[in-house]
């Protein structure tokens, strides 16, 4: 039996690298983008690589997209793994005092909505799976702990954009408690500082490196942990 997984915002990055590494294992995989052209682009060049790929056509704010999204996959037999990758920083600065709260808005609405209505919408397949997994794509500026240490690491203050990734991973924790005997693995990670259009290609790591710890997630065994927060170095603070 092949296991199919869908990736959100896979038609460029990290997501189109975490799709292009789960479709190497034989893997179907769903790319799922909001935007038609890109789309039907990345999964052409994923198929041209062997990768069983298939649009999903999909918005994560939009109630209707994601119901579509949810058939279209019952239609094709299911979904074993869903990895919610999806997510934008708000845009502009982001001084709390001066945030504009449609930046905050826009951060929370992908970040954190979007991963719950998705989620919520292919549970009912993922509790069909032999062996589901639900993998958040997180990131390290959501830790509290790194925050509080005031060390740069976490880059500029961020009133949308940080907290949002603090709010997805008290989320996941949540899936994680509630689903804690079913054999649904939730997990979360931090991909590390990538290139990506999202920080303007100013990151260190390649959008294949930032994959990794998805696809490691993604394929964990059946007594694999939940409710982690990990990167490639290992869990997360906090």
């Amino acid at each position: 039996m092949t296991t199919t997984a869908l990736v959100t915002g896979a038609n460029k990055g990290i997501g189109y690298e975490i799709a292009a590494g789960l479709g190497r294992l034989g893997w179907a995989v769903g790319v799922g983008a909001r935007d038609d052209a890109r789309r039907e682009d990345a999964v052409a060049r994923l198929r041209a690589d062997g990768v069983d790929a298939f649009e999903v056509p999909l918005d994560v704010t939009d109630d209707a997209s994601v119901a579509a999204a949810a058939a279209l996959l019952e239609e094709r037999g299911g979904l074993d793994v869903l990895v919610n990758n999806a997510g934008v920083t708000g845009g502009g600065e982001q001084l709390p005092s001066t945030v504009d709260m449609d930046a905050v808005r826009a951060a929370v609405e992908v970040n954190v909505w979007g991963v719950i209505r998705l989620t919520n919408a292919v549970l009912p397949l993922l509790r069909r799976s032999p062996s589901p997994r639900i993998v958040n794509v997180s990131s390290g500026v959501g830790s509290l702990t790194r925050q509080a240490a005031d060390d740069g690491s976490t880059g500029p203050l961020s009133a949308a954009y940080s907290p949002s990734k603090t709010y997805l991973n008290a989320v996941t924790l949540q899936y994680a408690k509630e689903l804690k005997d079913t054999p649904i693995l939730v997990n979360m990670m931090c991909p590390g500082f990538v290139a990506t259009d999202l920080n303007g290609h100013r990151g260190t790591r390649t959008p294949a490196e930032g994959a990794q710890s998805a696809i490691r997630l993604a394929t964990l065994p059946d007594d694999g942990p939940t409710g982690t927060y990990s990167d490639d170095d290992g869990p997360v603070p906090w």
